[in-house]
């Protein structure tokens, strides 16, 4: 698969290093609680790219786009769900101009977030509301996709299905922060089942993202790595958040975080980033340690 090569191709250079979070750093440029992110690539494309291009200029190889929730599932009744296909490519179009010849764009596609187990929604509206959504995106230009923050493996298979029809390569992240050892998704699926499923399905790189600190990703990276032979993507959270009078908090600073560089690498991640919690900083401090 040419998809797989130049991922392949990609990663034997070293680790690379991808983006942090989106919706706080759109939180300080403007975003309100309650409007959705994703429509901004509408609404303030300016301010969408200045947050892509902080991640470019702090270091990393790969970003992701503002289109985490531009599903037509997701947009429920809002108005701008007619609209989920022109969001997706202009999300892509805006981290693009961001990335320049420094980093390639990997579209995000997050879940739907309504629950198949309690029929919320059908596998055939998801299949629908997926595929639409990596069209666009792979109309807007797009490297790749990444399939990310998935809890229930049947709602991650249908959004790896319909992102792998459009050829681009395609990243299978689950998300872990259940059970005793918060080495479950919310649905029970461990990490080695995972791992097993995602590479059956043809994804080019498997990997975790959201729900737990950065030590806690560590142990589940190596077990990814243990059950496929794809590349491993890591994305962990800066620690688990706290609710202090109102505001969400994150201990982990990017010192710390970027500390867990060598464990991750040593635990067979390829990609690095971060998720909830992270910002520019973040990757800078991990730049200096991948450079160094």
């Amino acid at each position: 698969m040419a998809g797989q090569r130049w991922i392949d191709e990609l990663v034997a250079g070293g680790t690379v290093l991808t983006d942090g979070a989106w919706g706080t750093q759109l939180q300080q440029r403007g975003l309100e609680l309650g409007e959705i992110p994703d429509s901004w690539n509408l609404l303030h494309p300016d301010r969408v790219e200045e947050v892509a291009r902080a991640y470019v200029e702090a270091g990393s190889r790969v970003i992701l786009t503002n289109t985490f929730r531009a599903n037509r599932i997701a947009f429920g009744k809002h108005p701008d769900a007619e609209r989920v296909a022109e969001i997706n490519r202009a999300g892509v179009e805006i981290s693009k101009r961001a990335a320049g010849d420094a980093a390639r764009v990997f579209a995000s596609v997050g879940p739907s977030g309504k629950q198949l187990i309690m029929g919320d929604v059908t596998e055939e509206q998801l299949a629908a509301a997926f595929a639409e959504q990596a069209t666009a995106q792979a109309q807007g230009g797009a490297d790749a996709i990444v399939v990310e923050t998935m809890a229930d493996l049947t709602e991650a298979r249908l959004a790896v299905e319909a992102a792998l029809a459009t050829g681009l390569p395609v990243v299978g992240c689950m998300v872990f922060d259940a059970g005793r050892d918060k080495d479950r998704t919310m649905m029970g699926v461990d990490p080695e089942r995972s791992a097993r499923d995602l590479t059956s399905w043809g994804v080019d790189v498997v990997g975790a993202n959201c729900g737990n600190g950065v030590e806690d990703y560590v142990p589940v990276c190596g077990r990814l790595a243990a059950a496929t032979d794809r590349p491993i993507w890591i994305k962990p959270n800066a620690g688990i958040p706290r609710l202090v009078q109102g505001e969400v908090i994150y201990d982990t600073t990017a010192e710390q975080f970027a500390g867990f560089l060598p464990a991750l690498i040593d635990a067979g991640a390829s990609f690095v980033g971060g998720c909830c919690g992270t910002d520019p900083s973040f990757i800078a401090a991990l730049a200096k340690r991948v450079h160094g």
